[in-house]
């Protein structure tokens, strides 16, 4: 397994640039890839190849994966973290905004996914991480356009793993909770321009403000913790389909198992 090649998107910071850096300690040939490569100069200096990678962009997608197939001829490992959180009430978000959303977190996951799956179908050994959330699984308001997202990835994820097992390919869901990263903070900030003012104006100054405060405090785990969990999934030969991990993570998923919609729509105004 020390052997392999991985592919980490989104590494430039948080859950990406933990589980790359995790990744080359534990032996793997790691490919940090990101929009921002200036702020990965740290990992090239680690030893780690350092990629430009815009997600939603079809050429740099193509680029990335040609470049790892030319130098090392495979993907063993990817690990589908970029992604972003655009928060606002459905009424004010442009819908060229929603599209964006979709485009970041779902479609261009897709066809960075694509172009691995013939190497790792040829081999018969694959692993492909998607890094979805607790909010593939519940909701949040003003969340509506980010849990769409989140909710299509757990669904194609599980068709996809069930069309790969033939092959020797694992598809494995990562649901983190809360993270000490900056998405919260951004999160909150794209919800206070979007919808800060007008008929939402102060359910809106609310949750963001519910946001802010817990990602600025102390109860959010780092990063590692979610980069030690989808570590752990790779090196196995037969990993779980689905791990959660992190801040109130396990609590959110029960709660939305077993409480009835009404009840869990009180629950969580009650905390927004």
């Amino acid at each position: 397994m020390n052997s392999r090649t991985a592919l980490v998107t989104g590494a430039s910071s948080g859950i990406g640039e933990a589980t790359a850096r995790l990744l080359k300690k534990q032996g793997f040939s790691v490919y940090a890839a990101a929009r921002r490569v200036e702020r990965m100069k740290h990992l090239e200096a680690e030893g780690l190849h350092v990629l430009s990678l815009d997600i939603a962009d079809e050429n740099s997608i193509r680029t990335c994966v040609k470049t790892i197939l030319a130098r090392d001829g495979r993907v063993d490992i990817l690990v589908n973290n970029a992604g972003y959180g655009s928060y606002g009430a459905v009424e004010d978000v442009a819908l060229d905004e929603a599209r964006h959303q979709f485009e970041v977190n779902m479609f261009g996951l897709a066809r960075l996914t694509q172009l691995v799956l013939p190497t790792m179908r040829e081999n018969r050994f694959g692993k492909i991480v998607n890094v979805t959330s607790v909010g593939g699984k519940i909701y949040t308001p003003f969340g509506a356009w980010y849990h769409a997202t989140k909710h299509a990835l757990e669904g194609w994820s599980d068709a996809l793993r069930i069309e790969m097992a033939p092959f020797g390919v694992d598809v494995i869901i990562i649901e983190p909770g809360g993270i000490k990263t900056a998405w919260g903070n951004i999160a909150a900030d794209n919800l206070l321009k979007t919808s800060g003012s007008g008929p939402y104006s102060v359910a809106v100054a609310k949750a963001a403000g519910g946001m802010a405060t817990l990602y600025n405090s102390k109860r959010l785990p780092h990063p590692s913790v979610v980069a030690a969990t989808i570590v752990k999934s790779v090196r196995v030969a037969k990993p779980k389909t689905r791990y959660h991990v992190g801040y109130m993570a396990g609590v959110a998923l029960a709660m939305r198992k077993v409480l009835s919609d009404r009840m869990f729509d009180r629950i969580i105004t009650s905390m927004a």
